[in-house]
């Protein structure tokens, strides 16, 4: 008998924040066998795309066909597969039925685990609602009740990644995933987002940050070469058979 893939979610404000925050994770899960599935709730055509903008002469679809490229290009690369639902940024809003439809993609992806963003950003208030929207999809998605005769999914967990000023939007990692192995790919990946250039350098050094904490927390003597890492922060409370 066929095993049927795992498979795993991203739920993403902007079109280039799963590339930041959730790019060695979704890469490193590709490579061990999962179907990665990214959504992109908004192309980020106004408030992430000031280096487009400068450029002049520049309309609000030019930028969202830029920013899609690029996306498209960095899901690639690190071996997912992506949709964009297209709500506009800046503000981000959601309808019902935006939330059923992201309700419909739980459904169709069966996802083991979910990927969005912190739950409080006085920077960016799109981004806690996106992981709100998330959380609430994964509830309806869990209903017997929505779409009698279609198969619920479980209660996968939820992991809020890296905030970029994770201080002020009280987010505090509980787990290191070591993406070493994938750096390669998820640089690779960073290098797509030329709208927002300015952030490479940034996102580099909080990965090897979080690779020295990382380091730390497996223990000095570990034969683990660990130089890169991605912190997350679980959302629920994880079941676990033991504590090792």
């Amino acid at each position: 008998m066929n095993t049927p893939q795992k498979a795993a979610l991203v739920v993403s404000a902007h079109s280039a924040d799963f590339v930041w925050r959730a790019g060695g994770a979704i890469a490193l899960h590709a490579e061990q066998g999962y179907a990665m599935h990214v959504v992109c709730l908004s192309f980020g055509e106004r408030g992430e795309s000031a280096k487009l903008w400068r450029k002049g002469e520049m309309t609000e679809a030019k930028v969202k066909d830029a920013r899609r490229e690029e996306a498209m290009a960095a899901a690639e690369i690190l071996g997912a597969s992506v949709e964009f639902f297209d709500i506009g940024d800046y503000p981000m809003r959601a309808d019902k039925d935006t939330l059923f439809r992201l309700a419909d993609v739980y459904r169709r992806v069966q996802p083991e685990f979910v990927l969005s963003h912190s739950l409080k950003d006085p920077y960016n208030y799109d981004h806690p609602l996106a992981m709100n929207l998330a959380q609430e999809a994964r509830i309806i998605a869990q209903a017997e009740g929505y779409k009698p005769g279609e198969q619920i999914v479980g209660a996968p967990p939820v992991y809020a990644f890296e905030p970029h000023q994770p201080e002020q939007c009280e987010w505090r990692p509980d787990t290191f995933l070591d993406i070493t192995p994938v750096w390669d790919k998820k640089y690779d990946a960073i290098q797509c987002m030329a709208g927002q250039e300015h952030l490479w350098e940034y996102y580099t050094r909080v990965a090897l940050q979080r690779g020295v904490q990382a380091k730390r927390n497996v223990g000095i003597t570990s034969a683990r070469n660990i130089v890169y890492a991605e912190g997350l922060r679980s959302v629920f409370p994880r079941v676990t058979e033991n504590l090792a």
